[in-house]
Protein backbone atom coordinates (compact mmCIF):
# COMPACT_ATOMS: atom_id res chain seq x y z
CA UNK A 1 0.00 0.00 0.00
CA UNK A 2 1.64 3.11 -1.43
CA UNK A 3 0.88 5.89 1.21
CA UNK A 4 -0.77 9.52 0.10
CA UNK A 5 2.48 11.64 -0.12
CA UNK A 6 4.19 8.97 -1.87
CA UNK A 7 7.07 8.28 0.22
CA UNK A 8 6.22 4.73 1.79
CA UNK A 9 5.33 1.49 0.11
CA UNK A 10 3.75 -0.92 2.46
CA UNK A 11 4.39 -4.44 1.22
CA UNK A 12 3.02 -7.52 3.13
CA UNK A 13 3.77 -11.22 2.58
CA UNK A 14 1.19 -12.29 0.77
CA UNK A 15 1.21 -9.13 -1.64
CA UNK A 16 5.36 -9.98 -1.44
CA UNK A 17 5.18 -13.02 -2.62
CA UNK A 18 2.08 -12.66 -4.92
CA UNK A 19 4.55 -9.84 -6.83
CA UNK A 20 7.42 -12.92 -6.75
CA UNK A 21 4.96 -15.13 -9.03
CA UNK A 22 3.82 -11.96 -11.34
CA UNK A 23 8.10 -12.21 -12.09
CA UNK A 24 8.06 -15.44 -12.73
CA UNK A 25 5.02 -14.96 -15.15
CA UNK A 26 6.49 -12.16 -17.05
CA UNK A 27 10.18 -14.39 -17.58
CA UNK A 28 8.13 -17.06 -18.69
CA UNK A 29 5.82 -15.65 -21.23
CA UNK A 30 8.97 -14.11 -22.69
CA UNK A 31 10.19 -17.87 -23.76
CA UNK A 32 13.82 -17.00 -22.86
CA UNK A 33 15.08 -20.81 -21.98
CA UNK A 34 18.08 -19.46 -19.40
CA UNK A 35 20.67 -21.96 -17.49
CA UNK A 36 21.05 -20.51 -13.92
CA UNK A 37 19.52 -18.03 -11.83
CA UNK A 38 22.43 -15.26 -10.01
CA UNK A 39 20.60 -13.35 -7.10
CA UNK A 40 22.16 -10.56 -5.18
CA UNK A 41 21.92 -10.71 -1.69
CA UNK A 42 20.41 -9.71 0.49
CA UNK A 43 17.14 -8.11 -1.34
CA UNK A 44 17.41 -10.92 -4.26
CA UNK A 45 17.86 -14.15 -2.12
CA UNK A 46 13.96 -14.20 -1.62
CA UNK A 47 12.85 -13.62 -4.97
CA UNK A 48 15.67 -15.73 -6.81
CA UNK A 49 14.88 -18.92 -4.40
CA UNK A 50 11.20 -19.09 -5.40
CA UNK A 51 12.62 -18.18 -9.05
CA UNK A 52 14.69 -21.26 -9.33
CA UNK A 53 12.28 -23.32 -7.23
CA UNK A 54 9.31 -22.53 -10.05
CA UNK A 55 12.01 -22.82 -12.88
CA UNK A 56 13.85 -25.63 -11.60
CA UNK A 57 17.18 -23.79 -12.07
CA UNK A 58 20.03 -23.39 -10.14
CA UNK A 59 20.68 -20.41 -7.75
CA UNK A 60 23.79 -18.74 -7.56
CA UNK A 61 24.47 -16.15 -5.35
CA UNK A 62 26.44 -12.50 -5.61
CA UNK A 63 26.84 -10.71 -2.14
CA UNK A 64 26.33 -6.65 -2.76
CA UNK A 65 25.72 -4.97 0.29
CA UNK A 66 25.39 -0.53 0.19
CA UNK A 67 22.37 -0.29 3.07
CA UNK A 68 23.84 0.11 5.98
CA UNK A 69 23.26 2.15 8.58
CA UNK A 70 20.12 3.31 10.33
CA UNK A 71 18.64 -0.53 10.27
CA UNK A 72 19.74 -0.71 7.00
CA UNK A 73 17.79 2.77 5.18
CA UNK A 74 20.54 4.52 4.37
CA UNK A 75 22.79 3.99 1.31
CA UNK A 76 26.62 3.63 1.43
CA UNK A 77 29.46 2.97 -0.34
CA UNK A 78 28.66 -0.21 -2.42
CA UNK A 79 30.68 -3.81 -1.79
CA UNK A 80 30.48 -6.29 -4.79
CA UNK A 81 31.63 -9.86 -3.75
CA UNK A 82 34.51 -11.05 -5.35
CA UNK A 83 33.34 -14.43 -5.95
CA UNK A 84 29.74 -16.03 -6.71
CA UNK A 85 28.71 -19.05 -5.21
CA UNK A 86 26.81 -21.80 -7.08
CA UNK A 87 26.57 -25.41 -7.20
CA UNK A 88 27.68 -25.70 -10.97
CA UNK A 89 31.22 -24.64 -10.83
CA UNK A 90 31.36 -21.49 -12.44
CA UNK A 91 28.54 -19.68 -13.30
CA UNK A 92 27.99 -19.61 -17.29
CA UNK A 93 25.82 -19.54 -20.19
CA UNK A 94 22.53 -17.98 -20.08
CA UNK A 95 21.74 -16.05 -16.60
CA UNK A 96 18.45 -14.65 -14.95
CA UNK A 97 20.07 -11.88 -12.51
CA UNK A 98 17.59 -10.86 -10.23
CA UNK A 99 17.26 -8.27 -6.95
CA UNK A 100 14.34 -7.12 -5.41
CA UNK A 101 14.67 -3.71 -7.02
CA UNK A 102 15.98 -0.81 -9.34
CA UNK A 103 16.74 1.76 -6.91
CA UNK A 104 19.21 4.00 -8.04
CA UNK A 105 20.28 1.57 -10.51
CA UNK A 106 23.67 2.02 -9.11
CA UNK A 107 24.15 -2.00 -7.69
CA UNK A 108 22.67 -3.36 -10.67
CA UNK A 109 24.81 -1.47 -12.91
CA UNK A 110 27.97 -1.83 -11.50
CA UNK A 111 27.32 -5.52 -10.88
CA UNK A 112 26.71 -6.23 -14.88
CA UNK A 113 29.68 -4.67 -15.49
CA UNK A 114 31.54 -6.84 -13.59
CA UNK A 115 29.94 -9.99 -14.70
CA UNK A 116 30.14 -8.63 -18.08
CA UNK A 117 33.99 -8.00 -17.87
CA UNK A 118 35.02 -10.53 -15.25
CA UNK A 119 33.27 -14.26 -16.82
CA UNK A 120 33.23 -14.18 -20.02
CA UNK A 121 31.62 -17.79 -19.74
CA UNK A 122 28.36 -16.14 -19.72
CA UNK A 123 26.53 -16.08 -23.00
CA UNK A 124 23.52 -13.83 -22.38
CA UNK A 125 22.33 -11.92 -19.15
CA UNK A 126 19.09 -10.46 -18.27
CA UNK A 127 17.66 -9.02 -15.53
CA UNK A 128 14.61 -9.45 -13.36
CA UNK A 129 13.45 -7.28 -10.71
CA UNK A 130 10.03 -6.91 -8.80
CA UNK A 131 9.65 -2.93 -8.31
CA UNK A 132 11.83 -0.06 -10.82
CA UNK A 133 11.97 3.41 -8.83
CA UNK A 134 11.29 6.39 -11.43
CA UNK A 135 14.55 7.61 -10.53
CA UNK A 136 16.07 4.54 -11.27
CA UNK A 137 19.26 4.49 -14.22
CA UNK A 138 18.73 0.86 -14.44
CA UNK A 139 16.38 -0.87 -17.24
CA UNK A 140 15.28 -4.30 -15.64
CA UNK A 141 14.27 -6.85 -18.81
CA UNK A 142 11.83 -8.00 -16.51
CA UNK A 143 9.86 -5.93 -13.31
CA UNK A 144 6.61 -5.97 -11.95
CA UNK A 145 5.71 -2.46 -10.65
CA UNK A 146 7.59 0.99 -11.63
CA UNK A 147 6.94 3.10 -8.79
CA UNK A 148 7.09 6.55 -10.43
CA UNK A 149 7.89 8.83 -7.24
CA UNK A 150 10.78 7.28 -5.02
CA UNK A 151 9.30 5.64 -1.98
CA UNK A 152 10.96 3.58 0.97
CA UNK A 153 9.46 0.00 0.10
CA UNK A 154 8.54 -1.31 3.89
CA UNK A 155 9.03 -5.42 3.15
CA UNK A 156 7.49 -7.91 5.32
CA UNK A 157 10.43 -8.92 6.54
CA UNK A 158 12.73 -5.90 7.31
CA UNK A 159 11.44 -6.07 11.10
CA UNK A 160 14.71 -8.35 11.71
CA UNK A 161 17.42 -5.36 10.40
CA UNK A 162 16.27 -3.70 13.93
CA UNK A 163 15.91 -7.22 16.14
CA UNK A 164 18.85 -8.70 17.77
CA UNK A 165 18.69 -12.28 19.43
CA UNK A 166 17.80 -10.62 23.07
CA UNK A 167 14.92 -8.95 21.92
CA UNK A 168 13.38 -12.39 20.00
CA UNK A 169 14.49 -13.99 23.61
CA UNK A 170 12.39 -11.66 25.16
CA UNK A 171 9.75 -11.78 22.33
CA UNK A 172 9.40 -16.02 22.88
CA UNK A 173 10.07 -15.18 26.49
CA UNK A 174 12.78 -17.32 26.51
Amino acid sequence: MLTEDGKHLYVSYDEYHNLIEKLAIKVYQSHWAFDTILCLARGGMRPGDILSRIFDKPLAIMSTSSYRADSGTVQGKLDIARFITTPKGEIAGKVLLVDDLADSGHTLNAVIAQLRGSYPSIIELRSAVIWTKGVSTFEADYSVETLPTNPWIHQPFEGYDAMNPDQLMEKWKI
